[in-house]
């Protein structure tokens, strides 16, 4: 287990359900990731990175921005190390310190060290492999404050 202790969370007010984008181009993983991150709150969907930046833009100007993307790596258009970097500096160019913004849980199959480092050099906050261990999961997201 691979993990990034941030300073702040985004979701401080427990009783407001959480906002998730779920980046993941397996149809399976996706599945499952879904209707486990559905139990704490809103949980929105795209099949690549491309599909995610696009997704993270509108949030950010909509101002509902995500408090969880959990993000593959492999996947067509768009990798997740490209979407993770267009992502931080999407924050940066909005005055969104980096405390403060989306926690990102890297979800992949991938799991050479010089992949762990690059999404972590990313600014990713923690990496989890496939099969994703649900139970961690929401370890990390206890961790980070985004629940309970």
């Amino acid at each position: 287990m691979v993990r990034l202790k941030k300073v702040a969370a985004v979701n401080v007010d427990k009783a407001k359900p959480l906002r998730v984008l779920l980046v993941e181009d397996d149809f399976a993983s996706r599945l499952l990731l879904q209707k486990f991150l559905l139990r704490y709150g809103e949980c929105h969907v795209a099949v690549n990175g491309e599909e995610a930046v696009a997704a993270y833009v509108s949030a950010v100007q909509g101002g509902l921005r995500y408090d969880l993307i959990c993000m593959d790596i492999m996947m067509p258009v768009m990798d997740g190390y490209e979407a993770v970097r267009q992502m931080r500096a999407i924050e940066e160019a909005n005055g969104i310190r980096s405390t403060y913004g989306a926690t990102i849980i890297m979800t992949t199959a991938v799991t050479d060290m010089k992949s762990i480092i690059l999404s972590f050099q990313g600014l990713c906050d923690a990496y989890l492999m496939k099969p994703i261990d649900l139970a961690e999961l929401l370890q990390h997201m206890k961790d980070f404050r985004l629940v309970q």
